[in-house]
Protein backbone atom coordinates (compact mmCIF):
# COMPACT_ATOMS: atom_id res chain seq x y z
CA UNK A 1 0.00 0.00 0.00
CA UNK A 2 1.09 3.33 -1.03
CA UNK A 3 2.38 5.42 1.64
CA UNK A 4 0.10 8.57 2.46
CA UNK A 5 2.03 12.25 1.59
CA UNK A 6 1.31 13.43 4.76
CA UNK A 7 2.32 10.15 6.76
CA UNK A 8 6.06 10.70 8.00
CA UNK A 9 8.58 9.34 6.35
CA UNK A 10 10.95 8.39 9.37
CA UNK A 11 10.98 9.18 13.20
CA UNK A 12 12.80 12.27 12.58
CA UNK A 13 10.34 13.47 9.89
CA UNK A 14 8.31 12.68 12.64
CA UNK A 15 9.90 14.66 15.17
CA UNK A 16 10.21 17.78 13.18
CA UNK A 17 6.55 17.62 13.15
CA UNK A 18 5.68 17.49 16.17
CA UNK A 19 8.06 19.75 18.10
CA UNK A 20 7.01 23.32 19.55
CA UNK A 21 8.22 25.85 20.82
CA UNK A 22 7.85 25.19 24.06
CA UNK A 23 10.09 22.21 23.99
CA UNK A 24 13.03 23.44 22.26
CA UNK A 25 13.03 26.44 25.25
CA UNK A 26 12.70 23.24 27.86
CA UNK A 27 16.01 22.09 25.97
CA UNK A 28 18.25 25.06 26.08
CA UNK A 29 16.62 25.99 29.66
CA UNK A 30 15.24 29.56 28.05
CA UNK A 31 11.79 30.80 28.01
CA UNK A 32 9.31 30.15 25.18
CA UNK A 33 9.90 34.19 24.08
CA UNK A 34 14.10 33.72 23.34
CA UNK A 35 13.24 31.24 20.95
CA UNK A 36 10.52 33.07 19.14
CA UNK A 37 13.24 36.01 19.34
CA UNK A 38 16.25 33.33 18.21
CA UNK A 39 14.14 32.76 15.29
CA UNK A 40 13.12 35.78 14.13
CA UNK A 41 17.08 37.28 14.44
CA UNK A 42 16.53 39.08 17.35
CA UNK A 43 19.32 41.19 18.22
CA UNK A 44 18.31 41.43 22.07
CA UNK A 45 19.32 37.80 22.57
CA UNK A 46 22.83 37.16 24.02
CA UNK A 47 25.06 35.17 21.68
CA UNK A 48 25.71 32.26 24.08
CA UNK A 49 21.92 32.17 24.92
CA UNK A 50 21.34 32.14 20.79
CA UNK A 51 24.11 29.61 20.28
CA UNK A 52 22.24 26.93 23.03
CA UNK A 53 18.92 27.60 21.38
CA UNK A 54 20.37 26.92 17.84
CA UNK A 55 21.70 24.02 19.22
CA UNK A 56 18.84 22.98 21.05
CA UNK A 57 16.85 23.28 17.28
CA UNK A 58 19.01 21.24 15.46
CA UNK A 59 19.05 18.19 18.02
CA UNK A 60 15.11 18.39 18.24
CA UNK A 61 14.92 18.84 14.37
CA UNK A 62 12.55 21.86 14.12
CA UNK A 63 12.26 23.86 10.96
CA UNK A 64 11.15 27.00 10.90
CA UNK A 65 8.17 27.81 8.62
CA UNK A 66 8.72 31.30 8.24
CA UNK A 67 6.10 31.97 5.64
CA UNK A 68 3.79 30.61 7.95
CA UNK A 69 4.85 32.83 11.18
CA UNK A 70 4.37 35.75 9.34
CA UNK A 71 1.08 34.84 7.99
CA UNK A 72 -0.08 34.66 11.56
CA UNK A 73 1.77 37.24 13.28
CA UNK A 74 0.65 39.89 10.17
CA UNK A 75 3.18 42.35 11.92
CA UNK A 76 3.14 45.95 11.02
CA UNK A 77 6.41 46.43 12.86
CA UNK A 78 5.28 49.39 14.16
CA UNK A 79 5.05 50.32 18.25
CA UNK A 80 2.46 53.10 19.16
CA UNK A 81 4.65 55.60 22.39
CA UNK A 82 2.02 57.69 23.77
CA UNK A 83 3.19 59.99 26.44
CA UNK A 84 1.50 62.73 28.54
CA UNK A 85 4.00 65.87 28.37
CA UNK A 86 6.20 65.78 25.17
CA UNK A 87 7.63 69.25 25.76
CA UNK A 88 9.60 68.02 29.06
CA UNK A 89 13.41 67.24 28.05
CA UNK A 90 13.15 63.89 29.80
CA UNK A 91 10.75 62.23 27.51
CA UNK A 92 12.90 63.36 24.95
CA UNK A 93 15.42 61.20 26.52
CA UNK A 94 13.24 58.50 26.86
CA UNK A 95 11.97 58.10 23.52
CA UNK A 96 15.28 58.43 22.21
CA UNK A 97 15.93 55.04 24.36
CA UNK A 98 13.12 53.34 22.49
CA UNK A 99 14.09 54.15 18.77
CA UNK A 100 17.13 52.85 19.69
CA UNK A 101 16.03 49.91 20.21
CA UNK A 102 13.39 49.90 17.87
CA UNK A 103 15.84 50.91 14.91
CA UNK A 104 17.87 47.52 15.77
CA UNK A 105 14.77 45.42 15.93
CA UNK A 106 13.91 47.13 12.07
CA UNK A 107 10.49 48.85 13.99
CA UNK A 108 9.34 52.35 13.83
CA UNK A 109 7.41 54.32 16.78
CA UNK A 110 4.22 56.17 16.03
CA UNK A 111 4.56 59.21 18.97
CA UNK A 112 1.38 60.87 20.43
CA UNK A 113 1.08 63.12 23.61
CA UNK A 114 -2.06 62.74 25.52
CA UNK A 115 -1.29 66.17 26.89
CA UNK A 116 -2.63 64.44 30.19
CA UNK A 117 -5.94 64.04 29.13
CA UNK A 118 -7.74 60.42 28.77
CA UNK A 119 -10.17 61.48 26.34
CA UNK A 120 -6.95 62.85 23.92
CA UNK A 121 -5.43 59.27 24.90
CA UNK A 122 -8.09 57.28 23.99
CA UNK A 123 -8.62 58.85 20.91
CA UNK A 124 -4.76 58.21 19.70
CA UNK A 125 -5.10 54.67 21.20
CA UNK A 126 -8.14 53.75 18.93
CA UNK A 127 -6.11 55.33 16.30
CA UNK A 128 -3.14 53.33 16.31
CA UNK A 129 -5.04 50.35 16.35
CA UNK A 130 -6.82 51.18 12.88
CA UNK A 131 -3.32 51.10 12.21
CA UNK A 132 -2.63 47.77 13.48
CA UNK A 133 0.32 49.02 15.90
CA UNK A 134 2.02 45.34 16.87
CA UNK A 135 2.00 46.90 20.69
CA UNK A 136 1.91 49.94 22.50
CA UNK A 137 4.33 51.85 25.11
CA UNK A 138 1.83 54.34 27.29
CA UNK A 139 2.27 56.52 30.33
CA UNK A 140 -1.30 56.61 31.41
CA UNK A 141 -2.74 60.12 31.47
CA UNK A 142 -3.97 61.24 35.09
CA UNK A 143 -7.56 59.79 35.54
CA UNK A 144 -7.31 57.15 33.32
CA UNK A 145 -9.91 54.22 33.96
CA UNK A 146 -7.87 51.05 34.83
CA UNK A 147 -10.15 48.81 33.22
CA UNK A 148 -7.93 50.00 30.05
CA UNK A 149 -5.33 47.01 30.63
CA UNK A 150 -8.48 44.87 30.13
CA UNK A 151 -9.72 46.74 27.75
CA UNK A 152 -6.35 46.54 25.50
CA UNK A 153 -5.76 42.99 26.00
CA UNK A 154 -9.49 42.83 24.47
CA UNK A 155 -8.22 44.37 21.14
CA UNK A 156 -5.38 41.82 21.61
CA UNK A 157 -2.95 44.72 21.67
CA UNK A 158 0.68 44.72 23.73
CA UNK A 159 0.57 47.19 26.26
CA UNK A 160 3.65 48.08 28.00
CA UNK A 161 2.89 51.14 31.32
CA UNK A 162 5.70 53.21 31.17
CA UNK A 163 6.33 55.01 34.59
CA UNK A 164 3.01 55.28 35.57
CA UNK A 165 0.56 52.23 36.24
CA UNK A 166 -3.35 51.40 36.48
CA UNK A 167 -5.40 48.38 36.93
CA UNK A 168 -4.22 45.47 39.18
CA UNK A 169 -0.78 43.08 38.82
CA UNK A 170 0.39 41.46 37.05
CA UNK A 171 0.82 43.45 33.85
CA UNK A 172 4.09 44.66 32.12
CA UNK A 173 5.49 47.73 33.18
CA UNK A 174 8.70 49.97 32.66
CA UNK A 175 9.97 52.48 35.18
CA UNK A 176 12.44 53.68 37.96
CA UNK A 177 11.45 53.48 41.85
CA UNK A 178 10.30 57.46 42.87
CA UNK A 179 10.10 56.68 46.31
CA UNK A 180 13.56 55.11 46.77
CA UNK A 181 14.98 58.62 45.08
CA UNK A 182 13.05 60.65 46.81
CA UNK A 183 14.33 58.69 50.28
CA UNK A 184 17.85 59.38 48.88
CA UNK A 185 17.17 63.44 48.95
CA UNK A 186 15.73 63.87 52.15
CA UNK A 187 18.85 61.28 53.53
CA UNK A 188 21.16 63.64 52.03
CA UNK A 189 19.73 66.83 53.05
CA UNK A 190 19.38 65.48 56.72
CA UNK A 191 22.83 64.24 56.83
CA UNK A 192 23.86 68.11 55.60
CA UNK A 193 21.82 69.66 59.13
CA UNK A 194 18.71 70.20 57.50
CA UNK A 195 15.36 69.78 59.36
CA UNK A 196 12.59 71.94 57.59
CA UNK A 197 12.58 70.00 54.16
CA UNK A 198 9.56 70.65 51.79
CA UNK A 199 8.30 68.37 49.14
CA UNK A 200 7.32 70.95 46.42
CA UNK A 201 4.58 69.59 43.52
CA UNK A 202 2.58 67.35 42.35
CA UNK A 203 -1.12 67.66 42.64
CA UNK A 204 -2.27 64.64 41.07
CA UNK A 205 -2.83 61.52 42.35
CA UNK A 206 -1.30 58.92 39.58
CA UNK A 207 1.00 56.09 41.03
CA UNK A 208 4.14 57.72 40.22
CA UNK A 209 3.40 60.95 42.43
CA UNK A 210 2.20 58.88 45.06
CA UNK A 211 5.46 57.01 44.88
CA UNK A 212 7.53 60.14 45.46
CA UNK A 213 4.97 61.57 48.45
CA UNK A 214 5.20 58.01 50.10
CA UNK A 215 9.32 58.18 50.30
CA UNK A 216 9.10 61.53 51.36
CA UNK A 217 6.79 60.71 54.41
CA UNK A 218 8.71 57.77 55.26
CA UNK A 219 12.34 59.11 55.16
CA UNK A 220 11.01 62.17 57.17
CA UNK A 221 9.37 60.40 59.73
CA UNK A 222 12.59 57.69 59.91
CA UNK A 223 14.53 60.87 61.07
CA UNK A 224 12.37 61.85 63.55
CA UNK A 225 10.81 64.58 61.48
CA UNK A 226 7.23 64.08 61.74
CA UNK A 227 6.28 67.42 62.79
CA UNK A 228 8.21 69.41 60.28
CA UNK A 229 7.45 67.28 57.01
CA UNK A 230 4.81 69.21 54.46
CA UNK A 231 4.21 68.34 50.87
CA UNK A 232 3.31 71.56 48.68
CA UNK A 233 0.97 70.33 45.63
CA UNK A 234 0.29 72.27 42.34
CA UNK A 235 1.41 71.82 38.87
CA UNK A 236 4.51 70.41 38.33
CA UNK A 237 5.83 73.29 35.79
CA UNK A 238 8.61 75.39 36.18
CA UNK A 239 6.25 78.35 36.92
CA UNK A 240 4.89 76.38 39.93
CA UNK A 241 8.38 75.67 41.19
CA UNK A 242 9.18 79.57 40.85
CA UNK A 243 6.06 80.61 42.30
CA UNK A 244 6.29 78.20 45.40
CA UNK A 245 8.99 78.72 46.73
CA UNK A 246 8.65 82.80 46.60
CA UNK A 247 6.00 81.84 48.72
CA UNK A 248 7.96 79.53 51.04
CA UNK A 249 10.22 82.00 51.54
CA UNK A 250 7.74 84.76 53.19
CA UNK A 251 7.73 82.22 56.26
CA UNK A 252 8.84 82.51 59.64
CA UNK A 253 10.25 80.06 60.29
CA UNK A 254 10.93 79.56 55.97
CA UNK A 255 12.18 76.13 55.02
CA UNK A 256 16.00 75.55 54.79
CA UNK A 257 15.32 72.87 51.55
CA UNK A 258 13.02 71.88 49.23
CA UNK A 259 12.96 68.76 46.92
CA UNK A 260 10.94 69.06 43.32
CA UNK A 261 8.69 66.59 41.86
CA UNK A 262 10.56 67.06 38.83
CA UNK A 263 14.12 69.34 37.44
CA UNK A 264 11.57 71.67 35.77
CA UNK A 265 10.23 72.44 38.98
CA UNK A 266 13.36 72.64 40.82
CA UNK A 267 15.30 74.93 38.45
CA UNK A 268 11.72 77.00 38.75
CA UNK A 269 12.45 77.19 42.39
CA UNK A 270 16.38 78.12 41.79
CA UNK A 271 15.22 81.29 39.65
CA UNK A 272 12.69 81.90 42.57
CA UNK A 273 15.31 82.36 45.03
CA UNK A 274 17.47 84.52 42.83
CA UNK A 275 14.23 86.82 42.21
CA UNK A 276 14.34 87.47 46.00
CA UNK A 277 18.18 88.23 46.19
CA UNK A 278 18.60 84.37 47.59
CA UNK A 279 21.17 81.40 46.40
CA UNK A 280 20.23 78.11 45.71
CA UNK A 281 22.53 75.92 48.06
CA UNK A 282 23.41 78.38 50.44
CA UNK A 283 19.52 80.25 51.32
CA UNK A 284 17.95 77.40 50.87
CA UNK A 285 18.98 73.88 49.14
CA UNK A 286 17.02 72.49 45.98
CA UNK A 287 16.87 69.24 44.74
CA UNK A 288 15.49 68.16 41.54
CA UNK A 289 14.25 65.02 40.38
CA UNK A 290 15.26 63.23 36.60
CA UNK A 291 18.52 64.37 36.48
CA UNK A 292 17.81 66.22 32.81
CA UNK A 293 20.79 67.80 31.04
CA UNK A 294 20.08 71.44 31.71
CA UNK A 295 20.62 70.15 35.39
CA UNK A 296 24.39 70.14 35.14
CA UNK A 297 24.63 73.02 33.19
CA UNK A 298 22.41 75.24 35.30
CA UNK A 299 23.69 77.98 38.14
CA UNK A 300 24.24 76.72 40.48
CA UNK A 301 24.07 73.35 39.09
CA UNK A 302 21.33 71.50 40.11
CA UNK A 303 21.45 68.74 42.59
CA UNK A 304 19.13 65.84 41.04
CA UNK A 305 17.91 62.34 41.76
CA UNK A 306 18.66 60.77 38.05
CA UNK A 307 15.83 58.63 37.04
CA UNK A 308 17.45 57.36 33.55
CA UNK A 309 14.87 58.24 30.81
CA UNK A 310 17.41 57.02 28.50
CA UNK A 311 17.51 53.51 29.70
CA UNK A 312 13.80 53.63 30.74
CA UNK A 313 13.22 53.98 26.86
CA UNK A 314 15.36 51.23 26.16
CA UNK A 315 14.21 48.19 28.74
CA UNK A 316 10.32 49.43 27.87
CA UNK A 317 10.84 48.64 24.21
CA UNK A 318 13.03 45.62 24.96
CA UNK A 319 9.95 44.54 26.83
CA UNK A 320 7.50 45.67 24.38
CA UNK A 321 9.63 42.83 21.58
CA UNK A 322 9.22 40.09 24.21
CA UNK A 323 5.81 40.19 24.50
CA UNK A 324 4.98 40.99 21.25
CA UNK A 325 7.32 37.53 20.48
CA UNK A 326 5.12 36.00 23.55
CA UNK A 327 1.79 37.24 24.26
CA UNK A 328 0.85 34.65 26.72
CA UNK A 329 4.05 35.20 28.67
CA UNK A 330 4.71 36.18 31.97
CA UNK A 331 4.14 39.75 33.06
CA UNK A 332 7.62 41.73 34.03
CA UNK A 333 8.14 44.65 35.51
CA UNK A 334 11.53 46.70 34.91
CA UNK A 335 12.55 48.93 38.07
CA UNK A 336 15.73 50.71 37.67
CA UNK A 337 17.21 52.28 40.51
CA UNK A 338 17.40 55.92 41.00
CA UNK A 339 20.66 57.50 42.04
CA UNK A 340 20.98 61.41 43.43
CA UNK A 341 23.79 63.64 41.77
CA UNK A 342 24.87 66.04 44.21
CA UNK A 343 25.93 69.47 42.88
CA UNK A 344 26.37 72.85 44.20
CA UNK A 345 22.01 73.78 44.77
CA UNK A 346 22.29 71.81 47.87
CA UNK A 347 25.55 72.28 49.41
CA UNK A 348 29.06 70.58 50.14
CA UNK A 349 27.56 67.21 51.38
CA UNK A 350 28.48 63.98 49.83
CA UNK A 351 26.25 61.23 49.63
CA UNK A 352 26.49 57.15 48.93
CA UNK A 353 24.02 56.44 45.97
CA UNK A 354 23.43 53.12 44.62
CA UNK A 355 24.11 53.07 40.85
CA UNK A 356 21.67 52.01 38.30
CA UNK A 357 20.59 48.44 38.31
CA UNK A 358 18.13 46.71 36.35
CA UNK A 359 15.21 44.33 37.83
CA UNK A 360 13.06 41.98 35.70
CA UNK A 361 11.42 40.06 38.45
CA UNK A 362 7.86 40.07 38.83
CA UNK A 363 7.12 42.61 41.92
CA UNK A 364 4.20 44.04 43.64
CA UNK A 365 3.51 47.68 42.86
Amino acid sequence: MAESPETPSSPRESARHSVTLQDIAAHAGVSRSTVSLVLRGSSLVADTTRTRVQASIKALGYVYNRGAAALRASRTFTLGVVVYDIANPFFGAMVAGIDSVLHRENYVSFLANSEDSPQRQQRFLERMREQRVDGLLLCPAEGTDPALVSRLADWNLPCVQVLRHVGEPPFDYAGTDFELGVRQAVDHLVTCGHRRIVFLGGDAEHSATQARHRGYHEAMRAHGLDDVHRVIRGPVTRRAGFDGVQRLMQESPRPTAVICHNDLMALGAMLGLQRLGLTPGQDCAVIGTDDIEEAALSLPALSSVATHPYAIGEEAARLAMRRIADPDGTREQVILTPRLHVRDSCGPCTADATPPRRCTDVVDI
